[in-house]
């Protein structure tokens, strides 16, 4: 295995990988977050006509349908590349940070069903504050019986197609750290055009798609500590310090 493969890995701040984002969590449970979204999901409405992007095909067709499709072709890319080091000798250096790939993005892109199903969060459409039926309830709170059908708006899906290429950030965070970066921007800034364009068409709130985030990024930073994390290994000579030194407690 090539040298690349084995040194430790960069150190780096938990408090800012970890601390931060499991904060914002904390914060978005606060009821003042709770009104920063309906705030922000009125600038998007008109009363009687509905929320602006709703029915726009650009938002719909492009960056809603057609950009989700590139990621799944990046997802399919990735899941052939892995393939591919089972078998190509060029191809094996790469095995475990291809491996890290596949898992990470399906890990980042799955929990999402089985989150809506679980919390039945309303979409913004669908409240009565915004023209729906159905009443507003926190997200640990009870839920209010639904007048038509139990939501299925938390977290942010599509979103999620944007956050997660986190997974590219830790990828290259040891060996190419201005890759890394590169990654890291181009995952916020794709993962926040997905949630805007939601937030217009008044599928989701804010938090929704933070929250999707966050997820997002607990999760390729877990599969990172579990495929490519390698801590600084023990000076060799420290046993023969010890061996020499028999009174070194």
């Amino acid at each position: 295995m090539s040298q690349a493969n084995t040194a430790a890995s960069r150190p780096y701040n938990r408090w800012l990988f970890l601390g931060l984002p499991i904060g914002l969590g904390l914060l978005m449970l606060l009821p003042s977050f709770t009104r920063l979204d309906f705030a922000l999901a009125e600038l998007f409405y008109v009363p009687g006509d509905g929320f602006i992007g709703r029915h726009s095909a650009f938002i719909e067709d492009w960056l809603h349908d057609r950009a989700k499709q590139l990621v799944i072709i990046l997802g399919v890319l990735v899941i052939a590349g892995f393939i591919g080091s089972l078998c190509l000798q060029r191809l094996r250096p790469w095995r475990r940070r291809l491996g890290y790939l596949v898992l990470a993005m399906a890990l980042s892109t799955s929990f999402v069903n089985p989150l809506k199903t679980l919390t039945r969060m309303h979409c913004p459409w669908s409240l009565s504050e915004f023209g729906g039926v159905e009443q507003f309830s926190e997200l640990l709170g009870p839920r209010a019986p639904a007048v038509e059908k139990g939501g299925r708006c938390w977290p942010g899906g599509h979103a999620a197609a944007g956050f997660t290429l986190f997974a590219f950030f830790f990828v290259w965070r040891d060996r190419q750290p201005r890759r890394a970066r590169a990654a890291l921007v181009s995952a916020l800034l794709l993962g926040g055009v997905f949630s805007l364009s939601r937030m217009i068409q008044g599928a989701h709130f804010l938090s929704h798609n933070l929250w999707t985030a966050l997820f997002c990024w607990l999760i390729c930073l877990g599969c990172y500590h579990l495929l490519l994390y390698r801590r600084a290994a023990l000076s060799r000579t420290a046993p023969a310090i010890a061996l020499s030194n028999p009174q070194l407690p």
